[in-house]
């Protein structure tokens, strides 16, 4: 998900206009501002091989551009790089009197609309976006995914489905598991229909659930499942514990709680595992960070786990994967740890 980060915020301008436009930008966000070595003054970055090339630089690092100029020259020196809107950053164009504010590329999980919106009240601006669903004033699929920290199976045809049924008038229900309603509710859904009872379905054309459970009821409509990223697992195991291991019991235990994979947010661990290779890599399989803590925060929180004279003599800790669930989900564990070859694993989740 390529949200914008406020530090990777790229503004380019190549008129003096333009450079006086990006001077009442700078207060309202942290943002690298280039222009031309004709125009270079303390506080602007002089282009490095040309404007073009400059430009394409930042399309493939930075999480957002803001380009002050024509359209057309940012479509131009773009299109070469374009890919999709889940991977592309957000580019927002600016005419250099201030007056439109253009969501170019990646509205929604690049985030341009929300920027777009919030450049545009800073120069008191008209906002130009052009996203079905938001014209429509109805919600999107990729929005409420984003929303809610969400992942789900084949998302890119998802999105394209769900998102054409809510702006061509069909009837997409949502549905919502209790333990995550509250979270929903803080969310725009513009356009859902509202589903209480899974058993009991209005007419509909397509059924959105949100849950982290890894199997829900046949619904007779076609359903896309949203997982919220809900679960953590800390993990302890001995030195050079195979990958393949560990990610079988992570599945296990996982699916013995019933979740769906896709709802685990994170791995942790002790930092004495930094650098153990089957961690690193089952962080990297599933597309989670790996999170490491130090054992004295671990000792804070031993107290609520069973410890091993073992496993203290060699981490200065009494147990591993329970303390380390602990910090990652503020103590709401779930069910028992799995022991098995040499391996503890502890569920919780964070709401």
């Amino acid at each position: 998900m390529n949200t914008v980060k406020p530090d990777s915020v790229a503004l380019f301008c190549l008129t003096p206009g333009g450079k006086a436009l990006a001077e009442r930008l700078k207060p309202a966000l942290p943002v690298t501002c280039f222009t031309s070595e004709a125009l270079h003054t303390p506080g602007f970055v002089a282009f490095e091989g040309g404007f073009a090339h400059a430009l394409r630089e930042a399309f493939r690092h930075a999480s957002a551009i803001i380009f002050i100029g024509a359209t057309g020259i940012a479509v131009r020196v773009l299109a070469p790089l374009v890919n999709d809107k889940f991977s592309d950053p957000a580019v927002i164009v600016i005419d250099e009197r201030g007056q439109h504010v253009i969501s170019l590329l990646s509205g929604h999980y690049g985030g341009a609309n929300a920027l777009a919106r919030y450049l545009a009240g800073v120069l008191g601006a008209d906002p130009v976006i052009t996203t079905a669903t938001d014209v429509n004033e109805m919600a999107a699929l990729d929005m409420l995914a984003i929303q809610l920290d969400a992942r789900m199976a084949d998302l890119r045809p998802a999105v394209k489905e769900v998102n054409h049924m809510l702006v061509s008038g069909k009837r997409v229900g949502l549905w919502c598991e209790k333990a995550l309603q509250e979270e929903l509710d803080r969310c725009d859904t513009r356009g859902f229909i509202p589903v209480a009872d899974l058993s009991v379905l209005p007419e509909l054309d397509g059924l959105v659930c949100v849950t982290t459970q890894a199997t829900l009821p046949a619904s007779g409509v076609p359903l896309y499942k949203l997982v919220p990223k809900r679960v953590v697992a800390g993990i302890g195991c001995r030195r050079n514990t195979p990958f393949e291991l560990l990610l079988t019991l992570l599945q296990r235990q996982l699916l013995a709680h019933h979740f769906d994979p896709l709802a685990l947010r994170a791995i942790g661990s002790i930092t004495l595992k930094k650098d153990e290779h089957g961690l690193n890599a089952l962080a990297q399989r599933l597309h989670v960070p790996f999170e490491v803590f130090t054992a004295e925060a671990l000792r804070q929180h031993e107290h609520h786990f069973p410890a091993s004279d073992f496993v203290r003599q060699a981490a200065g800790v009494g147990s591993v994967s329970g303390p380390a669930a602990w910090l990652m989900c503020q103590g709401h564990r779930v069910g028992e740890t799995l022991r098995e070859q040499g391996v503890t694993i502890t569920l919780g989740v964070s709401h």
